[in-house]
C-alpha cells in the first residue's frame, strides 16, 4: 500500500465529501439507530458476532459460517462464532446419552 501513489492530502482510504477527513456517514446512522433502539453499547462489528453465533448455535458449521462471512481461514470464523451455553449443555446432553448406553448391564 505504501508504494502505490496517493491523491491528495489526506490518510484516510475513503473519505468525507465535505472536506477530506474521514468518512463517518455510517457511524452516524448507526448511533441514531441505536439510539432509538436503546442499545448505546452496540458496534457494528459486533452484528458479525451476532450472526455468526446465531448460525453456529443453530446447527450450521464453522465451514458453513466462514463461507457465508467471507473468511479466507476457518480460525478468523472461530473468533466470531460463540457456543451459547445452551449450545454447550446440549452437547454434553448428547454425551451422556450415548455414555448411558454404552455403560448398560
Amino acid at each position: 500500500m505504501n508504494s502505490l501513489k496517493t491523491e491528495g492530502r489526506s490518510e484516510w482510504l475513503f473519505t468525507s465529501s465535505r472536506g477530506g477527513g474521514r468518512m463517518t456517514t455510517i457511524n452516524k446512522v448507526w448511533q441514531r439507530l441505536r439510539a432509538e433502539a436503546g442499545i448505546p453499547h452496540v458496534r457494528l462489528h459486533d452484528l458479525r458476532h451476532q450472526f455468526a453465533s446465531a448460525l453456529v448455535n443453530s446447527g450450521r458449521t464453522l465451514y458453513e459460517v466462514q463461507a457465508i462471512l467471507g473468511h479466507s481461514d476457518s480460525t478468523v470464523t472461530q473468533r466470531y462464532a460463540h457456543l451459547s451455553t445452551r449450545t454447550l449443555q446440549d452437547a454434553a446432553n448428547s454425551a451422556s446419552v450415548a455414555m448411558r448406553g454404552k455403560l448398560a448391564p
